[in-house]
């Protein structure tokens, strides 16, 4: 049994191998549906269920795609459908979708074969984004030990608060867990009916959430520069900085935004005394970045507050890191090129580097395809559900940049517009430069190029 089960575990590695030698994209693209479809089928048991029943197919594949792409959107209640087979499988999913598949892929290969072939180390440098390849076996092992550390940080943080407010400490010791692995991660599912809206005015709660949060969406990255260089900003590679520097803008405007605009809001910040409105505003800006934790009912807030919302899901958190968006250090290419442009300047300059051009057509391409997705997304939706363009805009942003906030329509949508919400946290999670990759029919590049010609533009 044993020798049959190695035989066919190298079997089926080496034809990965082949796959990935030839199609790396598409190969990203089918492990993470192979990990949804097992997540799937293991919450359609009665075990995962509640009350013993079947979930229907279409919840299932909805929330293991949440999982799996550490969204956060649910059609059905987490604290009442699932059982604690059912959490199980989706905090395991979050785990595995915050690890990167690829990622835990090649930990699994090393700790097996202690030694991982080329395709795998190219692939997993893909995910880890990182170009050295000698070190990749120490990368990985850090990049786990390091995500497994800070979340036991955060459970013991939150577990005192837990065990006053919960009837038994296994309870307390399941949602310390829960919420530690949910919010360094990005995934904003909660294990209670009532979410975070209990411990709106807990400072002891709330904060070691929002330090998950901020630290899982900065990426492996900048935390490994950062290790390495032990906080000497000096040493900081360029993509830190810049993470880090639109990172803190971003928390900082929304921030203000929110505390201004939902001050007097009856149905929000309105009846709180003012160190209740810092706070609840400071969670408001850090949970677009691609968490979904909400201490507040987001459908009370004002239009412009879900506009703000909007703009900040849609830039999400830092590159290979938990969460989703274009990305801070692309919307900071972005604006450096303008600024560029803008003094006539002929390099893209941060921080006395200069930015490569390839960079910065990526940086366009990877926005324009995100809001093109987005648009089209919404139009569909705004067809086949017949709401207004507020809330489904703010549902297909929320999905695509895999956050998890909701106005409170996810669970009234018809099966083709959850079928849309699925897809499209899908393709959030794997990239759309990933996702068009594996679905180009030609690779390479033109051996020749064609004489050159200048248009007008603007």
């Amino acid at each position: 049994m044993f020798p049959r089960l190695v035989a066919g575990v190298w079997s089926l590695r080496f034809a990965m191998a082949r796959i990935g030698r030839r199609y790396p994209a598409r190969l990203t693209v089918g492990i993470y549906a192979l990990v949804i479809t097992v997540s799937a089928t293991l919450l359609m048991l009665p075990a995962a269920h509640a009350d013993g029943l079947t979930t229907e197919p279409m919840d299932a594949i909805f929330t293991a795609t949440s999982a799996v792409s550490v969204t956060g959107l649910a059609t059905v209640d987490t604290g009442t459908h699932w059982s604690f087979f059912g959490q199980a499988v989706i905090l395991s999913s979050i785990q595995i979708g915050g690890f990167g598949v690829l990622t835990l892929a090649s930990l699994l290969g090393l700790l097996v074969t202690k030694r991982l072939s080329l395709t795998t180390t190219m692939l997993a440098a893909a995910e880890t984004q990182t170009n050295r390849f000698g070190d990749l076996r120490k990368i990985i092992l850090t990049v786990v030990f390091v995500s497994l550390g800070i979340e036991l940080i955060i459970a013991l943080m939150l577990l005192p608060r837990f065990l006053e407010v919960e009837d038994s400490i296994g309870h307390a010791v399941w949602f310390s867990v829960f919420y530690s692995i949910s919010a360094f991660n990005n995934a904003g599912f909660s294990p209670t009916s009532a979410g975070l809206t209990q411990f709106a005015s807990d400072w002891f709660v709330l904060s070691p959430i929002m330090l998950a949060v901020i630290v899982g969406g900065l990426g492996f990255p900048v935390i490994l520069n950062i290790a390495r260089t032990r906080w000497n900003t000096k040493r900081w590679s360029i993509h830190t900085k810049m993470t880090l520097t639109v990172t803190a803008f971003l928390l900082s405007i929304g921030f203000v935004w929110f505390l201004a605009e939902e001050w007097t809001n009856p149905e929000t910040l309105g009846p709180m005394p003012w160190s209740e409105k810092v706070l609840s505003s400071l969670f408001l800006s850090v949970m677009p970045r691609t968490a979904g934790f909400n201490s507040i009912d987001i459908g009370a807030l004002s239009e412009p507050s879900w506009l703000m919302t909007d703009a900040l899901m849609f830039v999400g958190g830092g590159s290979a890191s938990t969460a989703g968006g274009i990305k801070a250090t692309t919307l900071a290419v972005l604006l450096l090129a303008i600024i560029a442009e803008a003094r006539g300047d002929r390099d893209t300059v941060s921080f006395h580097r200069r930015i490569p051009t390839d960079i910065l057509r990526l940086a366009i391409a990877v926005t324009f395809l995100s809001a093109t997705i987005i648009a089209m997304a919404t139009m569909l939706l705004l067809e086949i559900t017949g709401l207004t363009l507020d809330v489904v805009l703010f549902e297909t942003v929320s999905a695509y940049a895999t956050v998890g906030l909701s106005t409170g329509i996810t669970g009234g949508l018809p099966e083709s517009g959850k079928a849309i919400i699925v897809l499209l946290m899908f393709i959030g999670r794997v990239g759309t430069m990933t996702f068009g990759a594996a679905l180009a029919m030609r690779s390479g590049d033109r051996l020749i190029r064609l004489p050159e010609e200048r248009v007008i533009v603007g």
